[in-house]
């Protein structure tokens, strides 16, 4: 079997944390190696066919070409229960192959062959019985056009026709995919036995055993049948990972001369080889003095070519977008690398950690984490979302006797997974990490704008050293990032008004939501001063708030100013009950300030601009609506041109950009 170009290929690392002989979670939604495109291309082709109604063939049937017309008789023979293989063709020349001769798998007979010498030879039973099922074609050509037509057929057979689930088992229908093959390979090399890779393979696939479209027995051959080119194609790769590896180290250095706040480290192993590498950039670490409080570190993706792991770690400015803070290429997975990664990192960042860190459950990378930043909390992100019901449970005795009654409903009390989970609950579980700072870095928005960044690197490369130029360009490519955008005012609030002249549009918008809410729910004052907050319609529970007025303190029990930094709805309607017409300094944190932006603020004040047209507009709209309201006609011819305009303006297609110098309006003209 002829290898494919060793080009470099990331793949998502699907490993689960229960340590059984590499059992692996499959991904919903992740884009997958072209391979896999190629993959599910082929099955979902596969699929369509055996979908397809395939009447019986005929004597007389035109196809373009014999292809087709084997491809016809395919499909229709695996639908009745048996397959077929090509039998003699005949060929002038004149015409060159003329005939071609389809037939029953079972047709004719196996001629006896000669015994090897051997004390036991095998004797091996045919499966060819004589059938004369048969499918023959043609050549002719019409007009100086070639066709194929069937010139005899018979659909008769001295045997037994298969089951749907049997004939799916016959050698011709047995195919394993190029995607597959290379995933054979992969955990063959790795060491995995062949019993266990189909094991794999269906667990990733999620289908039942013995469902795949080929068995143990194609599997071991294919194997074998590689063994020699892949040990071949190892020397090769090993060879081109050592000199990418030293490539991109000098990238690094070049990097280094140019920039003398780059930084950048390595590890080499017995024999001098690069094993592992990190750096980081001068933006990067200025940016981690800002919004070092809470970082993630993404181990997801994998190079299937030269079995580094990627390690990246990110933060998130104060308008909610992804900072690129360092990148990492780790020789294993192992507790040692994973130490080393932290320390370097740590190191790069001037010796500051973070006071959360956010990754995916890896039992190596949990106990690195432990032992290297024992100030930190650890959270896993992946689990959050995926048991949102009970993850939002706020105490911790509601949550177990919950996840009691959710394991025994469905059957899980023994899965070994769900128990692992469950040991893991002060990782991920909302009850124990709402009281950690977070700073939203488990949204989905910020999720998005993660993979948006790996999409842009983790395209096939040839070398590492284009891809140290891909992260740098991803990372810094769009320093001139989006214009501030004004966000308008909902309540007339004062305490809106302040924040939105203190807060990024990202972190305002998410304070006036709650500020928005806030509105629907009552107070009652406790003896001591503290007060009880719950809905008007009564759709959540009922909340303290912990009012301190000597140094203006104010807690809540849902702790949303401690997870996310930003005060919530019911700790806002506590202090409009106070008359607070503005939000204590406390309360808006730097990392939330437009003072702390990385954006540059250039150019007119956009509030202030965005004022003036509001009072533009109001002034119109207040003189549109008195005019409207003398007569039923006129109401009714402004609210029908309204609504067309409404209609209009919100088609029009949008722009960064805010118009300035707006033409002045009387509102009496």
């Amino acid at each position: 079997m002829a290898m494919k170009p060793p080009t470099n290929i990331w793949i998502r690392r699907q490993q689960c944390p229960c340590g059984d002989w590499k059992c692996y979670i499959k991904y919903e939604g992740d884009d997958q190696a072209s391979t896999s495109s190629q993959q599910e291309k082929t099955e979902t082709t596969s699929s369509l066919l055996s979908s397809e109604v395939v009447f019986t063939p005929y004597v007389g049937q035109i196809f373009k070409s014999d292809d087709e017309a084997f491809e016809y008789y395919s499909n229709f023979a695996r639908k009745n229960g048996f397959s077929i293989r090509k039998a003699r063709s005949t060929e002038s020349q004149n015409l060159g192959i003329y005939r071609r001769d389809f037939v029953c798998y079972r047709s004719g007979f196996n001629q006896p062959r000669k015994k090897a010498n051997v004390e036991h030879p095998r004797d091996r039973k045919s499966v060819r019985c004589g059938c004369d099922a048969k499918l023959y074609l043609t050549k002719e050509i019409v007009d100086g056009v070639t066709q194929w037509y069937v010139s005899q057929f018979s659909n008769v057979h001295n045997h037994e026709l298969l089951e749907d689930d049997q004939v799916r088992m016959l050698p011709a229908y047995r195919k394993i995919q190029e995607a597959d093959q290379e995933r054979i390979l992969l955990l063959s090399k790795a060491g995995f036995p062949v019993n266990r890779i189909v094991k794999v393979l269906e667990l990733e696939k999620g289908v039942q055993p013995g469902q795949l479209p080929f068995i143990e027995k194609d599997v071991r051959n294919f194997v074998r049948t590689c063994k020699k080119t892949v040990q071949e194609n190892d020397a090769l790769l090993t060879e081109k990972r050592e000199n990418d590896t030293l490539e991109l180290l000098e990238a690094c250095k070049n990097m280094a001369e140019r920039d003398v706040d780059f930084v950048y480290d390595y590890t080499t192993d017995e024999n001098e080889k690069v094993e592992n590498i990190a750096w980081s950039f001068g933006d990067s670490i200025r940016a981690y003095t800002l919004f070092g409080d809470v970082v993630t570190f993404d181990t997801s993706y994998r190079s299937i070519t030269y079995g580094l792991l990627l390690g990246v770690w990110f933060g998130m400015d104060n308008h909610g977008k992804a900072i690129f803070f360092g990148c990492v290429l780790l020789q294993d997975e192992s507790t040692h690398s994973f130490a080393w990664a932290l320390q370097t990192f740590v190191r790069f960042m001037r010796g500051r950690h973070p006071q959360t860190i956010l990754t995916d459950i890896d039992l190596g990378l949990r106990d690195s984490i432990a032992r290297e930043l024992p100030n930190t909390k650890h959270v896993y992100e992946e689990f959050k979302a995926e048991f949102d019901m009970l993850c939002r449970l706020e105490s911790v005795e509601d949550f177990e006797h919950q996840w009691n009654h959710f394991v025994a409903r469905f059957g899980l009390v023994s899965d070994k997974h769900v128990a692992l989970l469950f040991s893991y609950r002060a990782f991920w579980l909302f009850s124990y990490i709402r009281g950690y700072f977070l700073a939203r870095m488990m949204t989905v928005e910020f999720s998005q704008s993660v993979d948006t960044f790996f999409k842009k690197i983790l395209s096939e490369q040839t070398c590492l050293q284009v891809f140290f130029e891909q992260v740098c360009a991803a990372a810094f490519g769009n320093s001139t990032r989006e214009g501030v955008q004004y966000v308008h005012i909902k309540t007339c609030m004062p305490i809106e008004e302040h924040a939105r002249s203190i807060l990024t549009p990202y972190a305002f918008r998410v304070l006036q939501h709650e500020i928005v809410l806030s509105t629907q729910y009552a107070t009652t004052e406790m003896t001591n001063g503290s007060y009880l907050v719950r809905h008007y319609k009564k759709m959540d529970g009922e909340y303290l708030v912990i009012w301190i007025p000597e140094d203006e303190q104010i807690h809540c029990s849902c702790k949303e100013f401690e997870h996310s930094g930003i005060l919530c709805r019911h700790s806002l309607r506590v202090l409009v009950v106070k008359n607070y017409f503005q939000l204590p300094e406390k309360y808006l944190l730097l990392r939330w300030r437009l003072e702390n932006s990385l954006v540059t603020m250039e150019g007119p004040n956009p509030q202030s601009s965005s004022d003036e047209c509001a009072q533009a507009f109001h002034s119109l709209a207040a003189a549109l609506l008195t005019e409207s309201m003398i007569s039923k006609e006129r109401f009714s011819y402004v609210h029908k041109e309204l609504t067309g305009l409404l209609d209009h303006v919100r088609n029009m297609p949008e722009t960064n950009e805010f118009v300035v110098n707006m033409p002045a309006h009387n509102a009496s003209d």
